[in-house]
């Protein structure tokens, strides 16, 4: 059997049997969810949450907590830039930074946006850094962003605390910074331009998100207890 027809084959056994509903999972595992998990209703394979939620995990990293908006999150932003140029000569400082440049120059080729479709989540992480790499952004900033995740879930008491929120809210931040593919072809009134955004959701932002909680981890260890507190506007 050739690896293309393993394939077709597999995809035909994974649709068949996301289109047949299963009586064992009929509610939503999020509180107060009367609806039945995808798994329950022939929508999908997904045994624990029902279309809704399980769209909310893959974009948020929590199936029931939202993203922070830019307005919470941009003082933290500020006071982790600021100490990391005021701590810049700290060891575990240098040593994330350093991390952080290694997984840009180690990213692999540019990859433009409208060309990520087919890839694994792994490649598309891949792809997000060396997006970054060609933006020429600041590896300081990505490590900032981490802080500033690190920095608002310690200051907010009804936050998700699972490892998996923070590193999808800190890949959607970086995310950020170097979005898209964008082209233009001609002149005047006849140009033509072309935009391509890839999808803040999924497997990829898990992936982005772990190799910088990686990258950071010995900072977050050493100084946790002396980061700053938010710059107010």
């Amino acid at each position: 059997m050739t690896n293309w027809t393993a394939k077709r084959e597999r995809k035909a056994d994974v649709k068949g049997r996301a289109n047949e509903p299963s009586a064992m999972f009929t509610r939503c595992r999020v509180v107060g969810c009367g609806r039945p998990a995808r798994a329950g209703t022939g929508d999908g394979l997904d045994t624990r949450f029902c279309r809704s939620h399980a769209d909310h995990y893959a974009r948020h990293g929590s199936p029931y907590r939202p993203s922070y908006g830019a307005r919470e999150m941009n003082p933290y932003r500020s006071a982790a830039l600021t100490w990391l140029e005021a701590n810049q000569n700290d060891t575990y400082v240098a040593n994330a930074v350093e991390r952080v440049a290694t997984l840009l120059r180690t990213a692999g080729p540019h990859v433009e946006a409208f060309r990520l479709r087919g890839l694994s989540p792994q490649e598309r992480a891949k792809a997000a850094w060396a997006r970054l790499r060609k933006a020429a952004v600041d590896p300081r900033r990505v490590v900032a962003a981490w802080l500033t995740v690190e920095m608002i879930i310690r200051d907010d008491p009804l936050a998700e605390r699972k490892a998996e929120f923070k590193q999808v809210q800190a890949a959607k931040l970086i995310h950020k910074m170097a979005s898209g593919t964008h082209k233009r072809w001609g002149e005047g009134a006849n140009a033509k331009e072309l935009h391509v955004y890839p999808r803040s959701r999924g497997r990829v932002l898990r992936h982005v998100g772990e190799a910088l909680e990686e990258a950071c981890a010995l900072l977050v260890d050493h100084h946790r207890a002396g980061f700053p507190t938010a710059i107010q506007p």
